[in-house]
């Protein structure tokens, strides 16, 4: 077994623990979907819903009979963007005071938008994302070479050393979170001149190469993340520069010598699915070299969605209940969640507004 194949192997058994850290997860309802206006936008830890218990008139924590799952879903008396954003803003700066949550502690003062499949509810700091598990979007770049004597090369970064996070780790060349007000490919152009100095001429040549998706957990709380992908050729006497004190050095490298790289721990774990993805896509890992290559594949590729059936697994309850109904003359349809019908709270919550 090549040395390639064996870190590879490595990181199909990684993805697969942070798969079955969530299934475990659910089952043993240590994790509970939060919903917001009926629509389930994140994944809650129990360290986390029993904070969020003190804040009643924000939240309310309860369990649905019918899915056998706990709840967490914000007030629907919130009924706008800003006012839900407002509300839970006051308690994450409560939270952020007491000290709890490590996460916070890393406060941005940026924020990403909390979305049901297109539409946005409302926005949330940066830093607490994770507490919520709720999806995260960014961009990266793949800046490259084709050097006449070396081949394919690929341009790396290292984070500064002051970063909040993943402090002095390798990383793509260019990469940066989709914040509020922000397109995909506008996100793209402002970090490549932030980050790499990429003037204009060269950044037209972004091309899009699609996303990958995955799952993880670390002591900030759940990441289920999903990266849009580009790549970018570059000339082979191009050299970037950081602009905005974020990187401390770029390094170009071979690709068999990046492979070597993003295995190691001075590597960013969560962009090294990036790089993977990129080197599969121009032919430097096949299956041919990999015996667990569509695996892989696959997994850098993560279907997020599944996270989210929160209020699909509901109405699928409640039609089968509807159904034995109509055969048994069973009026017992009763369900303490009220995403979808209003029902009194069983262990935490507020009146329900008009």
């Amino acid at each position: 077994m090549s040395s390639t194949e064996v870190k590879l192997s490595r990181l199909l058994i990684l993805a697969q623990k942070f798969n079955n850290f969530y299934l475990t997860g659910l089952q043993k309802s240590d994790i509970r979907p939060f919903v917001v206006e009926g629509q389930q936008v994140g994944l809650v830890k129990s360290e986390v819903f029993k904070q969020l218990l003190k804040y009643p008139e924000v939240f309310c924590i309860r369990d649905c009979e019918q899915t056998k799952q706990g709840v967490v879903e914000l007030n629907p008396a919130f009924r706008d963007y800003n006012e839900r954003t407002e509300q839970l803003e006051k308690v994450l700066r409560n939270l952020r005071l007491e000290g709890l949550f490590p996460a916070l502690q890393g406060w941005r003062d940026e924020y990403f938008e909390v979305k049901s499949e297109h539409r946005a509810l409302l926005k949330m700091e940066r830093a607490a994302t994770p507490l919520f598990g709720v999806r995260k979007y960014g961009v990266d770049i793949n800046g490259y070479v084709r050097h006449p004597t070396q081949g394919l090369c690929i341009w790396l970064q290292q984070r500064s050393n002051t970063k909040e996070t993943w402090p002095g780790k390798w990383d793509n060349m260019v990469g940066g979170g989709l914040s509020v007000g922000f397109g995909i490919k506008e996100t793209a152009i402002k970090e490549a001149a932030e980050e790499a100095s990429i003037p204009s001429d060269l950044v037209k040549n972004l091309v899009s190469a699609g996303c990958v998706s995955f799952y993880f957990e670390s002591r900030q709380g759940l990441f289920p993340n999903t990266e849009y992908v580009f790549d970018l050729e570059l000339p082979v006497d191009f050299v970037p520069h950081n602009a905005d004190g974020e990187v401390q050095a770029f390094e170009l490298l071979p690709a068999k010598e990046c492979v070597e790289r993003v295995f190691t721990p001075d590597f960013k774990t969560t962009s090294a699915p990036v790089v993977i993805d990129f080197l599969i896509r121009h032919g430097h890992i096949t299956a041919d070299d990999v015996l667990d290559f569509t695996q892989i594949v696959e997994l850098l590729h993560v279907p997020l969605q599944s996270l989210y059936t929160y209020k699909t697994r509901l109405e699928l309850v409640q039609k089968q209940k509807q159904q034995q109904k109509k055969l048994t003359g069973n009026e017992d349809t009763n369900c303490n969640c009220d995403c979808l019908q209003s029902t009194k709270p069983t262990e935490n919550g507020y009146k329900n507004g008009p």
